[in-house]
């Protein structure tokens, strides 16, 4: 069936069931989703974060983790497809996911995640919910599935990256691909109840789940992204789930775009010199929010010929100022179109454990 084919009523009724089930509940509404995420008994704990200070100082304890961006955009040459592209299109001929995984156990990274699903829309698992998936791609791997399963294999925890900006499962959207109009730019309820869907196969099909990246968010609306943070919370209450706030030094906080979220992201910069302030007032409660910096080992986040990773230094500088400011590093490795880490940012990694003393 074509993804055009798809009509409003018959999609919102499939998939709303699906997610009934999959959540155990006999309907899904906000209220019940908020009754889910709540604890029974939380711990003790300043602030009102859902998670308890343990949980949280756990996770930044991990101090070290791998951003791995692949996908469609590794085909096409664009870090923002226009997600046209056949899927055949995407087609690793020598995948390994679980060199990546070994390359960030052996560099000392604690955790790893995964884009799921970028602007081009392209899925890494067999979605039922859009044919714009691997199963129909050149190679048909369940990407999402051997990763999970490496990760455990290898003691690191696993991820995962999901992207609200969709150029190809668009549903009536606006998104920044309509770059010839103005805003307002919106997702339509239509596919909210999609990308609820898609997540919901991505946390109750591959087992227990780290950290949840929403990036976009800004996209959802402040209703539905709310719904959604106490949804996936609802899914799986021990992730740290992240709505990227964006490309900023984390000093500030847009709550119209980014909350709720339990981390604070800081993209393409670093914390204040004085560190991450990890308390934050929101809308007038206090909020225990680690910080987490994510760039890439070179300039650009997918794989590109020709992009080397930054010199040893540069990146020895880099993790030792998050270590110092307080907040945890996720270095993008972008696998080449084989579908593996390639050699030079192999080394990168291993030179940047012997020089920080990972």
């Amino acid at each position: 069936m074509s993804h055009d084919d798809v009509s409003r009523r018959s999609f919102l009724n499939t998939t709303a069931t699906g997610i009934a089930l999959a959540s155990g509940a006999a309907a899904l509404t906000p209220q019940a989703v908020t009754a889910a995420a709540a604890p029974e008994s939380a711990p003790a704990k300043p602030g009102s974060q859902r998670l308890s200070m343990e949980a949280l100082k756990k996770w930044e304890s991990l101090g070290y983790g791998m951003f791995i961006h692949f996908g469609m955009s590794t085909f096409v040459g664009a870090e923002l497809p226009d997600g046209k592209a056949p899927a055949s299109t995407y087609a690793p001929d020598k995948l390994d996911v679980d060199q990546w995984v070994s390359v960030a156990r052996d560099a000392g990274m604690k955790y790893i995640v995964l884009t799921s699903k970028h602007v081009a829309g392209h899925c890494l698992w067999p979605s039922k919910h859009t044919d714009y998936t691997v199963a129909k791609s050149g190679n048909t791997t369940d990407v999402i599935e051997a990763f999970v399963k490496s990760c455990e294999k290898r003691g690191v925890l696993p991820g995962f990256y999901y992207c609200s900006w969709d150029n190809h499962n668009r549903f009536g959207s606006r998104t920044w691909s309509d770059r010839k109009e103005d805003g307002p730019f919106y997702t339509t309820s239509v596919y909210q109840t999609f990308q609820t869907a898609q997540l919901t196969e991505l946390l109750t099909q591959y087992g227990p789940i780290a950290e949840t990246w929403i990036d976009i968010p800004g996209l959802l609306g402040r209703g539905y992204r709310t719904f959604l943070y106490q949804y996936l919370a609802s899914l799986q209450p021990n992730t740290v789930i992240m709505m990227n706030s964006g490309i900023s030094s984390g000093d500030k906080y847009d709550v119209e775009y980014a909350w709720p979220s339990d981390l604070i992201a800081i993209e393409r910069s670093l914390p204040p010199d004085a560190g991450h302030s990890r308390m934050r007032t929101i809308e007038g409660k206090e909020y225990y929010m680690p910080g987490e910096v994510c760039d890439p080992i070179g300039k650009e986040w997918f794989y590109v010929d020709g992009d080397v990773p930054r010199p040893a230094a540069e990146l020895a500088k880099q993790f030792e100022s998050c270590r110092a400011r307080g907040v945890n590093l996720l270095l993008d490795v972008p696998p080449d179109k084989h579908g593996v880490i390639p050699e030079a940012s192999v080394k990168a990694l291993l030179q940047l454990r012997k020089d920080a003393k990972i």
